[in-house]
């Protein structure tokens, strides 16, 4: 494929670069940039305002991966901003409800908010601008609005007669003068406003030194008046949650203040002289490296970009790579995860044999102690409960059907060779109701847990759930080289996977990568309630060609044709050995962009 045609041009120069998935936030991190922060200062700045102009897709409450590279430093860290279930949230207190699967909605399946404690740890460490400076354009948003777009509109208008009859303090936000808001309808989240600037107060009160104020921003969240507030509509608001019952939540103040976001070091992959990192294992990133080493032997170069070859390997070493994912990932501090195991050379040998001519009918995790009778417990508890007329999991839309889920994504790099990638998800506005006087919803990623003490990623207090949330950083020769990553809960890596393989095999121009048509397997146990199966389907624009398509439906793969336009939502930077930076975005739903200079 050659770079003949884009939607956009890629962005290029040598200052930095930001992109997003949504162009205000993208414009604020670069502001960050233009007053002589550094990417990560753009990061939090960035992050925050997300948190604003897309409240359908992450929000205050929720929570973030983060993966960084500091200039000059020999490896990349991630900072875990992925909160844990309450300590009263046992296996034993939902079967005492008489649930088999943790809700997608409401307060039973609400975790730590830890993306506020993460956005902390990242400037307080890592950048250098004050907490003023991040936090001013969010707040600004807040309280003087923001273009509401398209499709958090088409998330408000099915709920809200459900916002009306069961969870009043979202109708009083999202509803304004008791009627769902149309796209780029202006909207204010005052209350959100009113919060940022009673904690950047309570932290400037603690003098000027700038750690002492985010640390007292920290507590103000985490041990104030907002876990205060988390306590009590928890402890004492009913929610209608998806199981079709009203619940009140286990999360309690107790639970934010003795959690922190925490540093570690990354998982990664060599890929052609490339190397992919990922978070642990309480993500699927791991998913991703797996893949790659199912492909590491594969000419992928060798075949038609979007040519049935290509499409139909990369989708049948995803299938093999989720499968493990389902079988075996979790917290590894309450699980032991065989990751190096996974990534070896020998393992994949094997496994790679089972990549055929024709589409796998089968959910075949590796040959490893426990994975069939593992296996077996998810076969009987996969869809074992009937959604609600709410639904579940990450946001639907009524208008792009196929699309289960969303969050959103950013990306940054500067003059002077930092990189981030961070992909903000949860508190989205139609997951959980509107906490009264904080103006956003509590994170529903508890929803990813299993309620059989047999699986790794069972629920446990104080465990994180395996989250889908999955940034990605590329280095070259021990220094960042690429950042990327996208919306979309179990599609993130997949689209994030062929974003990679078409920058090494096909096209280093990085919104060439982007345009070219997507596709995604559904041929796993969806993350999301109600962690349904769908076996051998694959989701697939129709900008490739017939031939392609036939080739596919030939092989078995049961195609499910989207909108040419419809699938992933990545962006992207990178910086040259040259101390060139470059950027990119999808035009998908015409609102991610990548601004740089």
């Amino acid at each position: 494929m050659t770079a003949t045609f884009t939607t956009r041009p890629e962005i290029r120069g040598t200052f930095g670069a930001v992109a997003s998935t949504h162009w205000i936030g993208t414009a604020v991190g670069m502001a960050m940039l233009e007053r002589g922060g550094n990417a990560f200062d753009a990061a939090v700045a960035t992050g925050f305002t997300l948190q604003i102009v897309e409240p359908h897709l992450n929000g205050p409450g929720g929570e973030v991966p983060i993966i960084l590279h500091k200039a000059g430093e020999d490896r990349p860290k991630v900072i875990c901003g992925q909160g844990v279930a309450p300590k009263t949230a046992t296996i034993e207190a939902f079967r005492n409800l008489d649930l088999k699967l943790v809700p997608g909605t409401g307060l039973l399946s609400a975790v730590v908010p830890g993306a506020f404690d993460a956005w902390m740890l990242l400037l307080r460490d890592f950048g250098t601008m004050s907490l003023r400076d991040v936090l001013e354009p969010a707040i600004f948003y807040a309280d003087k609005g923001f273009p509401l777009v398209n499709r958090a509109a088409a998330a408000i208008m099915p709920v809200a007669d459900f916002f009306r009859t069961e969870w009043p303090s979202s109708a009083a936000l999202w509803l304004p003068g008791g009627e769902a808001p149309k796209a780029n309808q202006i909207i204010r989240t005052p209350d959100v406003a009113v919060v940022y600037a009673r904690i950047l107060r309570e932290a400037e009160a603690a003098g000027s030194d700038r750690n002492k104020q985010i640390e007292a921003a920290r507590r103000s969240f985490y041990q104030g008046f907002v876990a205060e507030a988390i306590d009590r509509f928890c402890t004492s608001f009913e929610a209608m949650d998806s199981s079709g019952r009203r619940h009140k939540g286990f999360l309690s103040a107790d639970d934010l203040a003795s959690w922190h976001a925490t540093v570690e070091d990354t998982l990664n992959f060599d890929y052609h002289g490339l190397t992919v990192h990922k978070t642990g294992p309480w993500g699927q990133g791991l998913a991703m490296l797996q893949s790659l080493a199912l492909l590491s032997d594969t000419d992928l170069g060798g075949m038609a970009p979007n040519g049935a070859d290509f499409i139909h390997n990369v989708v049948e070493a995803m299938k093999l790579a989720f499968a493990d994912r389902d079988v075996l990932y979790g917290d590894p501090d309450f699980t032991e995860i065989p990751v190096e195991t996974l990534l070896s050379s020998d393992y994949n040998a094997r496994r790679r044999g089972a990549i055929c001519k024709d589409a796998s009918a089968a959910l075949t995790p590796g040959n490893l102690p426990g994975a069939s009778e593992i296996l077996a417990v998810l076969r009987s508890l996969a869809g074992s409960e009937p959604g609600s007329e709410l639904g579940g999991g990450e946001p639907t839309f009524a208008d792009v059907p196929e699309i289960e889920g969303d969050t959103v994504h950013l990306d940054a790099v500067d003059r002077w060779g930092n990189m981030v990638a961070a992909t903000p998800s949860g508190g989205w506005l139609q997951s959980s109701p509107a906490i009264p006087g904080l103006g956003f919803n509590l994170t529903t990623r508890g929803q990813m847990f299993w309620l059989d003490e047999r699986l790794p990623s069972a629920l446990a207090p104080g465990k994180r759930p395996r989250t889908t949330l999955t940034p990605t950083l590329v280095t070259r020769d021990g220094a960042p080289h690429l950042a990327f990553g996208s919306p979309g809960g179990d599609q993130q890596d997949q689209w994030s996977l062929v974003l990679f393989l078409r920058y090494v095999h096909q096209t280093r121009n990085l919104q060439a990568a982007i345009d070219a048509p997507l596709f995604n397997t559904k041929h796993l146990i969806s993350s999301f309630y109600p962690r349904d199966f769908e076996e051998r389907k694959l989701l697939i624009e129709s900008r490739f060609d017939t031939d392609t398509l036939n080739d596919l439906a030939r092989r078995g793969h049961v195609l499910s044709i989207q909108d040419d336009w419809s699938l992933g939502r990545l962006c992207a930077v990178a910086r040259g050995q040259n101390g060139v930076v470059r950027a990119a975005a999808t035009p998908r739903f015409m609102q991610a962009y990548a601004i740089g200079r």
